[in-house]
């Protein structure tokens, strides 16, 4: 589907509310727990949602006054700033989360049609508009909301936003080689295949399960003749 800046600033209010609704309830017990990501508690995942939040704001500042200022400064830095939230109190962690979310807000709200335009570089080297920040967040917060396992799902997540998520994820994943799959969904619909050795194995499934699988956040239902799954690799 043909995702707007309209869209992408929707799903990123709607992504924000649901991190802030998982993280509300969470103690320092609580946020130790791990998370559904391998390694990572839930103080990682909320530290990482708000260290992004931070490093998008910087893309915003390079989009208002033309200034380059980088996501992060380095790999380094990134990591310091996960680390650096899981040494916070839950009350602590959980107001950098809302805050740095609302200055991201605040940011992107200033910025004008022509400011909108800038080209700006992501920390994966990608040279693209300031239009794509907040389909950047978008992705950040919505997975992640899932990711702090308090209670969102993928199925909390509306249809054209997973539509645009599995778009995304295919193009990714097409472009770093792994198994050909055909993914559908049972109702119709859009459907997409993933290019790969040999014949492509049918998952079939519905919009939620679908991009939980190619995201990696599950292993899919079985393919059509019932074997597993293809396993996929690292989304992002």
């Amino acid at each position: 589907m043909a995702r707007t800046l309209d869209d992408a600033r929707r799903w990123t209010a709607l992504g924000t509310s649901l991190v802030l609704r998982a993280a509300a309830g969470l103690d320092d017990t609580a946020y130790a727990e791990a998370a559904p990501l391998p390694g990572w508690s839930r103080a990682h995942v909320a530290s990482h949602v708000a260290a992004n939040a931070e490093a998008l704001s910087r893309l915003v500042h390079w989009a208002a006054t033309g200034e380059p200022t980088p996501m992060y400064a380095s790999p380094e830095e990134r990591a310091a700033g996960i680390a650096r939230g899981r040494a916070m109190p839950a009350a602590a962690l959980t107001g950098w989360l809302r805050e740095s979310a609302e200055a991201l807000e605040r940011g992107m709200d200033d910025l004008g049609e022509r400011q909108w335009r800038t080209e700006v570089v992501t920390a994966q080297g990608r040279t693209v508009p300031a239009t794509e920040v907040p389909w950047m967040r978008a992705r950040e917060v919505c997975v992640h909301a899932v990711d702090l396992a308090a209670g969102v799902s993928f199925a909390d997540l509306p249809d054209d936003f997973l539509a645009a998520l599995c778009d995304d994820v295919v193009a990714k994943r097409s472009a770093a080689g792994g198994p050909a799959v055909a993914l559908r969904r049972p109702a119709g619909g859009a459907g997409w295949d993933l290019p790969g050795d040999g014949e492509a194995a049918l998952v079939t499934a519905d919009l939620p399960a679908l991009a939980a699988y190619l995201t990696g956040r599950d292993a899919g239902p079985p393919a059509a003749d019932g074997t597993p799954a293809p396993a996929l690799g690292p989304w992002l």
